[in-house]
């Protein structure tokens, strides 16, 4: 039936008032769900879709009006672009069919969907790319849907297409701002850990700088940086930031292939547990106990070398994207190239030091000892001319003790001095060798009481802190002891490491230990605690000393 005049002007004013309602609406979501109504209004159908595709004419978003939501649940499934829904996606122009189930391409409707006779559908097009469809169904004030309407939606679908393709430039326009946002995000990140990196090369303060860089960045609650020991097969925890350190610190060493740190460190690649409760490869149990759900854990390289595994963990359920992986990246190599720099600066600093000490000890013995030595020699001499000068031989005589007194003074800074290093003959030889040097030296007794197991576990670190303790042991008993004997003895129980080291010399005051060790206290200290031991000093004013230590160690006897 044609409509009168005022009845065309009263549908097209109300189609103008939805089209700029449509224009106005920036939300793609929001749009389709207006677009759908509207045309339900404007046609006066009881069922209403819009279906849109993507570029390649496949629907992505298929919208309903009229249906509640338990009635969407009840159908067997949602369309799937067959009947007459396929035959509109394949044309450019609309199709009104009086009822649906007579149309040669209809195929009929899925279980529980609700009956629809009368069908109208109008393709949303924008030149030649067609962008969605309009579907109506069940004209509710006559039977069918008639030229009117068709004409009605076809505007509908034109004011359609333009609010469509706004909404779509909008997203994208979000979509770009946001990813330049988060570009300039990174590129603030990396120029912050670059301007840090490169201004330091202390070791700690870039530890410290690239953890709380990234920690912020990731927003996360942990993070922790462990580096390679010199070993190539141990990887030590340095650092944790952020919540529950006592979790973190639990677990303090990972052999090569152990654990997410093991194995990034072997694969070189980063590993991203996304769900930690649920993984069992993720052998610290603690953090899944803490509430930490994701862990990324990143290898610091510098080109071929690895440097160590940092890792941050949160408890968002949040998934960890592969931007942030790239990021992560990133600024590990920038962190890795930066941390064996400072390594490297801090070995030809502890390189200079050794070859200063040496160099002293050197003139000391050939230049310092010799002279006094001569003068000491001449004194002998002018002892055996004065026989009948029984107090100038008594000076004499003192002169020589004092002199000698010297030279062993000298001698014993001298074995402090020299620098060593355990090299790879074993912790039982390197100690034999610092007991031979500080007999020949001191002219002191000395004995070693080694272990009965071999010390197979014993890492490359864990040999190095007791060599140099034991080092720095000789060398204060050497300086203040007096000690004619010397017993360092290694033995194994419950699990631990332990290493004595007496003397018989004139002991001291523990109370005063710090004073009597002098720096030796303090660098044995640090070395045993960076391995996860301790140590304890017994001594009485003249009954000698000893300093026992021990290590973690799996006791195999």
């Amino acid at each position: 039936m044609p409509l009168t005049r005022e009845q065309l002007q009263e549908r097209l004013l109300a189609l103008h008032q939805a089209s700029l309602e449509l224009v106005k609406d920036v939300s793609l979501e929001h749009l389709l769900e207006q677009i759908a109504k509207a045309a339900c209004q404007q046609a006066g159908a009881q069922y209403a879709a819009l279906s849109v595709s993507n570029g390649e004419g496949e629907p992505i978003t298929f919208l309903t009006v009229g249906l509640d939501g338990e009635q969407v649940q009840k159908i067997q499934h949602p369309p799937v672009g067959a009947g007459l829904i396929g035959e509109l996606m394949d044309t450019e122009h609309a199709l009104r069919v009086p009822v649906i189930r007579e149309h040669p391409k209809s195929v009929g409707f899925p279980k529980d969907h609700p009956e629809m006779i009368p069908f109208l559908g109008v393709p949303i097009r924008s030149g030649s790319e067609q962008l969605g469809q309009i579907y109506l169904t069940n004209k509710m004030d006559v039977g069918a849907f008639d030229e009117n309407d068709e004409m009605i939606i076809q505007m509908l679908a034109a004011y359609a297409s333009v609010a469509i393709q706004n909404a779509r430039l909008v997203e994208q326009m979000r979509g770009r701002d946001t990813t330049l946002t988060r570009r300039n995000l990174d590129m603030s990140l990396l120029n912050d850990i670059a301007s840090t990196l490169t201004s330091s090369l202390d070791l700690d303060q870039i530890l410290e700088h690239t953890l709380a860089l990234v920690m912020n960045y990731l927003n996360v609650e942990a993070g922790e940086i462990f580096l390679l020991e010199e070993d190539k097969n141990t990887l030590r925890l340095v650092l944790h930031r952020g919540e529950s350190a006592e979790v973190f610190w639990n677990r303090k060493t990972f052999r090569l292939g152990e654990g997410y740190p093991g194995i990034v460190a072997q694969t070189r690649k980063p590993l991203i547990g996304s769900h930690l409760p649920a993984d069992k490869n993720f052998i610290r149990l603690e953090l899944v106990r803490a509430g930490f759900q994701q862990i990324a854990c990143i290898p610091l390289l510098s080109g071929e070398n690895l440097i160590g595994v940092m890792n941050t963990a949160t408890r968002s359920a949040e998934p960890i994207d592969e931007r942030n992986v790239e990021m992560l990246v990133a600024v590990a190599t920038w962190a890795g190239l930066a941390i064996e720099n400072a390594q490297l600066h801090a070995n030809a600093r502890r390189l200079a030091v050794l070859e200063e000490r040496n160099r002293i000890g050197m003139d000391l013995h050939d230049g310092i000892i010799q002279s006094i030595y001569g003068v000491g020699l001449s004194l002998e001499s002018a002892k055996h001319s004065l026989e009948a000068e029984a107090l100038a031989k008594e000076q004499i005589q003192r002169a020589i003790d004092q002199l000698n007194h010297v030279i062993r003074d000298i001698r014993a800074y001298i074995l402090d001095l020299r620098p060593r290093q355990l090299g790879n003959e074993g912790l039982i030889n390197g100690i034999k060798r610092l007991l031979a040097e500080y007999r020949a030296n001191t002219f002191s007794e000395t004995n070693l009481i080694e272990p009965r197991v071999e010390l197979d576990e014993l890492s490359h670190a864990q040999s190095v802190a007791l060599f140099h303790i034991c080092q720095e042991a000789l060398a204060n008993i050497a300086k203040h002891a007096k000690a004619k004997k010397v017993e360092v003895s290694l033995w194994t129980a419950q699990d631990r490491l332990l290493m004595e080291i007496k003397d018989n010399g004139q002991g001291f005051a523990v109370d005063k230990t710090q004073t009597a060790l002098g720096h030796g206290l303090a660098n044995m200290q640090t070395r045993i605690r960076s391995v996860g031991g301790d140590f304890e000093i017994s001594s009485t004013p003249g009954e000698g000393a000893a300093i026992l230590v021990w290590i973690p160690y799996p006791n195999k006897s």
